[in-house]
């Protein structure tokens, strides 16, 4: 498997790493960038009522670094997300994201994170997690909604409380303490939604009655018990910070909390439609404007025909390339390119083209039947070529599918070097999302020359000795990926104007979720605690990284997967194949996707006992008939052992076998698979038991 060795060769590095240059080269040599990671280590409410509060102190405490939220103390960028750091704007949601460059983590160096890109947005994730630095807090005493109870944020009196502002309903979470973290003072409090903020929304939280580990209450800081108390004279360096808190005490009021035993509260405003996916759009409009209705120029540089001998399934291999609009800042958008922003934000056209690689796999059967077409997504830092993996070109095989493939530019396996160097300083971290925006018009462009007449199916690669297709173009598109190709793929499926049907194989979304929870962020880990060895800076920069992330995986695009599409985008249908006990891609952000994008849940997901939770996959309402037109999630056990219950990856025997890829390999969630692609219908392969998947060999 490729990705096993990306890690190795990653880890080896890590641990030989030994001179420091610098980073004015993305493109440096691997072991030349892990070296220098290893050296680097250096207004609305009245607010005029005043409040109950216990007595306040008599010094009032100013933010120590400007444009910190003097509500969090020495804390910067703490609470988070935080309205506190943005400014009004004629944007959406009427207001802009303003982060001060002296307020930002620092790496080892002591150089803070530009905030540049971050400062374009119009709000926050709608997958924030919510941080907050409470020393001495036990979450077990304190009562909080741990991950295996998520039905117990929503009780009227939980310690933790989220409010969507607009409409009153209290927002299901769980709570976990920074597990990674080895000093107790450095312990980040995560609050992570069991389901996607709404785009647009205002959300007020609230910290209350929060517990030590003898059960005794912990006080809130003086800061915010005088921020609760009488207003303050105008001139007082808090007085505007007791304003904005005003308006989210009312929030929180009118839910029912009020200011008894609160420890901290403050709001959040998450990023528009158009803050996240605005981009994209542009540049898919723009671009597909420029076909008029024609297939993108595309050339055939290989193509290899099989016996079946060599292969049973697949009888031709064919590569290439297609001509997409460059809309990054380089020629021919190389990595470490960003996009080419015009005055308004919006990516412009260089003026050239990105070659994108294709490779298709054609099987035996379209030359008695012209193929479904599908779109293939390879997994992480992988490559195109991932198409010709058996289980893919068995799949093919089985159910007449041709899967062409190009790559996820960004996090491709030419994109290594520069996302290893991106670990010294996260200010160059939009090298790897604005690359990531790029790939989703490749695999548009890609999608639309297996469709359109004049396409590939023009060319004689694409058709049998007698002239006749080996496509089916009038069939419609379907997409297929597994693991980074099921997270960047939903991405894709909610942008796409050709693609209606989905599977997201081993999918999750959120990489600010992800990344501690999975193995294959360990030599990763190394690099940043190297840069930024603060566990509790670590989790800020998870936070602001998914901010830029969004732009190009599905936790950006959740909202308008399915039923409320971007516009130029049709409604679309995605069934989730998740497995058990995957040491890559946690589960748990896969539930977080099914219940964002409403699907349904193939039930008895589990047999009895396998799930640790006390509502196993709670929120997620069971499939009420079958075949079922609409989105689905189905649970493939293997027999591997459940995850950790902490933000922390599967590691160690007790953990088992990786399960990951074996929903993949199973004929009967392949056969699933093909009639979810052609039809839209989830299919009942598993009978009133859970579906039992082969390891894969």
């Amino acid at each position: 498997m490729r990705l096993r060795v990306i890690v190795a060769s990653l880890t080896l590095a890590v641990t030989s790493a030994v001179a420091p240059p610098v980073w004015a080269d993305p493109t440096a040599p691997v072991t030349a960038a892990l070296s220098e990671a290893a050296a680097g280590s250096a207004t609305a409410a009245d607010p005029t009522a005043p409040v109950a509060a216990d007595p306040a102190p008599a010094a009032s405490a100013a933010p120590a670094v400007a444009g910190c939220d003097p509500i969090a103390g020495t804390e910067c960028l703490l609470p988070f997300p935080n309205d506190w750091f943005t400014v009004s704007a004629r944007t959406a949601t009427g207001l802009r994201v303003d982060f001060a460059a002296g307020a930002m983590p620092k790496n080892a160096a002591g150089k803070p994170i530009d905030p540049q890109q971050w400062n374009a947005a119009d709000g926050f994730s709608p997958g924030s997690m919510l941080l907050a630095h409470v020393p001495g807090v036990d979450l077990a005493e304190t009562g909080a909604a741990p991950v295996t109870d998520i039905g117990w944020s929503l009780r009227r009196d939980a310690p933790i409380v989220i409010v969507d502002t607009r409409t009153g309903e209290r927002w299901p979470y769980w709570a976990e303490l920074d597990a990674n973290a080895a000093d107790p003072d450095r312990r980040a409090l995560i609050v992570r939604p069991a389901k996607n903020f709404r785009q647009g929304h205002r959300y007020a939280v609230a910290l209350r009655r929060l517990k030590d580990a003898d059960g005794q209450e912990i006080a809130a800081s003086e800061t915010f018990a005088r921020l609760l108390g009488e207003r303050l004279p105008a001139g007082d360096p808090l007085a505007d910070r007791q304003r904005a808190l005003r308006r989210t005490l009312g929030d929180l009021s009118r839910a029912g909390v009020d200011t008894r035993g609160l420890h901290l509260a403050w709001e959040f405003t998450v990023a528009g439609e158009r803050g996240i996916a605005g981009p994209v759009l542009s540049m898919r409009d723009q671009a597909l404007r420029g076909l008029r209705g024609h297939s993108p120029e595309f050339t055939v540089t290989g193509v290899t025909d099989f016996t079946p001998e060599q292969d049973p399934n697949v009888a031709r291999e064919v590569t290439g390339e297609i001509e997409v609009p460059n809309y990054l800042d380089r020629p021919g958008g190389p990595p470490g390119s960003n996009l080419n922003r015009g005055p308004d934000g919006l990516p412009r056209p260089l003026g050239d083209v990105v070659r994108a690689q294709y490779q298709c796999e054609i099987p035996r059967s379209a030359f008695t039947r012209p193929a479904h077409p599908s779109l293939y997504g390879h997994g992480l830092l992988g490559r195109h070529t991932e198409v010709r993996a058996g289980n893919v070109r068995a799949m093919a095989g089985e159910h007449n599918f041709v899967f062409c493939a190009t790559k996820w530019i960004g996090m491709s396996d030419e994109d290594v070097q520069n996302v290893v160097s991106v670990f010294s300083d996260f200010s160059r971290f939009g090298t790897v999302t604005d690359r990531l925006q790029q790939s989703l018009l490749n695999f548009v462009f890609l999608g639309r020359a297996m469709i359109e007449k004049d396409g590939l199916t023009s060319h004689e690669a694409f058709r049998d000795d007698r002239g006749r297709p080996l496509l089916d173009r009038r069939a419609g598109l379907a997409f297929d990926g597994n693991s980074q190709g099921g997270i960047a793929g939903g991405a894709l499926v909610a942008v796409s104007p050709d693609v209606r049907n989905a599977v997201l194989g081993v999918p999750g979304m959120n990489y600010s979720t992800l990344l501690n929870r999975s193995v294959d962020f360990q030599p990763f880990q190394q690099l940043m605690d190297q840069s930024y060895p603060d566990k509790l800076t670590q989790q800020v920069c998870f936070a602001l990284l998914q901010m830029l992330w969004d732009r190009a995986e599905a936790n950006g695009y959740a909202e308008h997967m399915t039923g409320d599409p971007l516009p130029g985008s049709p409604r679309h249908r995605v069934l989730l194949h998740v497995a058990f006990g995957d040491h890559q891609v946690s589960t748990v952000t896969a539930e977080v996707e099914a219940r964002t994008v409403g699907a349904r849940i193939h039930r008895p997901a589990l047999a009895a006992g396998r799930s640790p939770d006390v509502t196993p996959f709670w929120g997620i309402r069971p499939l009420p008939d079958w075949p079922y037109p609409g989105s689905a999630i189905v649970v493939w056990d293997s027999g591997t052992p459940p995850p950790p219950t902490t933000n922390t990856p599967p590691l160690g025997p007790e953990y088992g076998r990786d399960s990951h890829e074996d929903p993949r390999h199973d004929p009967e969630a392949r056969t699933q698979k093909a009639y979810f692609l052609r039809h839209g219908l989830v299919v009942n392969v598993c009978g009133d038991a859970p579906c039992v998947a082969d390891p894969a060999p």
